[in-house]
């Protein structure tokens, strides 16, 4: 997986700083189309959230999400969603759940396309 793209955000809640990190990945799958394998590009979420207390990082929590769209914009969206109400990663699946489910049918359109293309 490769960082394509990033976003932070700090917040102090007490003595506790929580620097949030929003991050745009891209990897690649492989999807069959009949007797084919078609290579696809996939973007995917991670987010990572480091609790520090008098500069000392105390904890770190993080969880991603890999192969949510060949589409970036579509990530790219889901991402300024996350960034916009610091959503933790505890709770990434939980919020963006629906939104993978449905955005799974774009590797299926991708394919589709690649083989007409051929």
């Amino acid at each position: 997986m490769m960082v394509v793209e990033s976003l932070s955000r700090t917040e102090k809640v007490e003595d506790i700083t929580y620097l949030y990190n929003y991050r745009v990945t891209r990897g690649y799958i492989s999807v069959e189309q009949g007797k084919e394998v078609v290579s696809c590009q996939a973007y995917g979420i991670e987010v990572e959230r480091q609790d520090i207390v008098d500069g000392v990082v105390v904890n770190i929590e993080r969880d991603s999400i890999h192969n949510i769209s060949p589409q970036r914009y579509k990530v790219h969206n889901l991402l300024r969603l996350l960034y916009d109400n610091a959503v933790s990663p505890i709770h990434l699946v939980e919020v963006l759940g629906e939104y993978v489910d449905a955005y799974i049918m774009d590797f299926d359109i991708y394919v589709r396309d690649a083989s007409t293309l051929n």
